[in-house]
């Protein structure tokens, strides 16, 4: 039922059932045949993007990709919503991975079952294909991973003889001892304007926000993993244990104060790290995210696949420059070709050629990749993220600032998004599992 759901739809709101995928058939919406030549329209906001699409027109002299950069966030999702709308589309375009529901549910997307639907099936693994498919069909092409790691001061713990932590247990003993060596120091950071940490810390613990049932959507922001992460992290936020920032200036202001002396974060913050404290150099190093048994147990903050929007007039082309750049050594080449991008290929074949681009001085020579194809390797499947992540997203930041100051619990910040999302859903004409 879920697939018929996608593929069986007319042309008003209240056709809306579990998907909706605009006002024609999944197999309408297959992306074209034709010949792989003529000019592609590329909108990112990815860094290296266009790098990326030069090193792609050297090499495929029958297609010529023009890249137009975008901003990121929800300026850029409404900007492509609306020119799908308007009919002005481009070929290929980012997103990232919590908004691609969104845009296959409300139809502007095209279906890349025929063409690169195959491919998604035999690079990717498991809990990252399922971040592209909804509804039987697959929707975009990932780009990257984003695995947990931790990331943490080798001289501050080595000169007050603090333990690197391996369960969340040790995280909490590291964040007292970090205080007490440094009473301006913390050990780990609680981000009041992104909630896409406190939602991987969720996803590791064995939390599913969002899954399908039947013909509805099921939505369990409350669920008891989800709920155990909130009175954890709430309690280091109240307790002062770690930073309540901003991911932007506050936080890298902090770090490089030695305000921020460990921190749990994504594969892509060692390339941050390198850029914008470039003068502690030596002084990081990495780690594998810390988990509740002791096991190996991670999740992604953060990741993007590529998609062909609704409306794209040349989809064969597009096709072919999303393969190259999401699959071929010499694409991934090109991503990493700044040297100091810590990007995490989703294609496990390559992140040899991303490791060999990526200088290990920074870390005391440690092999970054290494620990990143471990937390990949450790991310649990079945993740799935809603229909309205926008919505969700915004419930949880505009309550995260209350959180340190005790005028909120986390735990009821992820209560009030349950409902609020609840009923976008509703609002959107979708159903809703009891």
């Amino acid at each position: 039922m879920f697939s018929r759901r996608l593929t069986a739809l007319a042309c008003s709101a209240a056709a809306f059932g579990l998907l909706v995928a605009g006002c024609a058939s999944s197999n309408d919406q297959q992306p074209a045949a034709g010949q792989k030549t003529g000019t592609v329209t590329f909108w990112s906001f990815v860094k290296g993007s266009d790098q990326v699409a030069a090193a792609f027109n050297r090499t495929h002299p029958d297609i010529k990709v023009n890249f137009e950069t975008v901003p990121s966030g929800q300026e850029y999702y409404s900007k492509l919503t609306n020119a799908v709308k308007a009919g002005t589309a481009p070929d290929v375009a980012v997103v990232e991975y919590p908004q691609l529901p969104e845009f296959a549910t409300l139809g502007e997307l095209q279906s890349l079952d025929d063409t690169l639907g195959p491919l998604v099936k035999s690079q990717f693994p498991q809990q990252t294909q399922q971040l592209v498919e909804l509804g039987g069909h697959t929707w975009g092409v990932p780009r990257d991973a984003a695995p947990l790691l931790m990331y943490y001061r080798n001289d501050f713990f080595t000169a007050h003889r603090i333990a690197v932590p391996r369960t969340w247990d040790d995280y909490r003993t590291m964040t007292e001892q970090v205080k007490q060596a440094d009473p301006n120091a913390r050990g780990g950071v609680l981000f009041t304007d992104n909630p896409g940490l406190l939602t991987a810390l969720a996803w590791q613990a064995g939390s599913h926000w969002f899954a399908t049932q039947g013909d509805a959507w099921k939505v369990s922001l409350t669920d008891a993993p989800s709920q155990k992460v909130a009175d954890y992290w709430g309690d280091l936020a109240h307790q002062d244990l770690v930073q309540s920032l901003s991911t932007l200036d506050p936080f890298w202001t902090s770090v490089q104060q030695n305000r921020t002396v460990a921190f749990v974060c994504a594969s892509w913050c060692a390339g941050s790290l390198q850029a914008t404290v470039a003068d502690q150099a030596g002084k990081w190093s990495v780690a594998p995210v810390p988990s509740w048994d002791g096991k190996p147990a991670s999740a992604m903050y953060g990741g993007s696949s590529f998609v062909i929007p609704k409306g794209a007039k040349n989809s064969a082309a597009a096709a072919e420059f999303i393969k190259w750049i999401t699959t071929d050594p010499d694409g991934m080449k090109a991503w990493v070709s700044s040297g100091t991008s810590s990007m995490f290929p989703a294609d496990p074949q390559l992140v040899p050629v991303a490791k060999a681009a990526y200088p290990t001085a920074y870390f005391g020579g440690q092999d970054v990749y290494a620990l990143g194809s471990a937390s990949y390797d450790a991310i649990p499947p079945g993740w799935m993220w809603g229909p309205d992540m926008g919505t969700t997203n915004t419930a949880i930041v505009d309550q995260l600032p209350k959180v340190a100051d005790g005028g909120v619990r986390l735990s009821d910040v992820l209560n009030g998004a349950q409902q609020t999302t609840v009923k976008d859903i509703q609002h959107r004409g979708m159903q809703v599992a009891p």
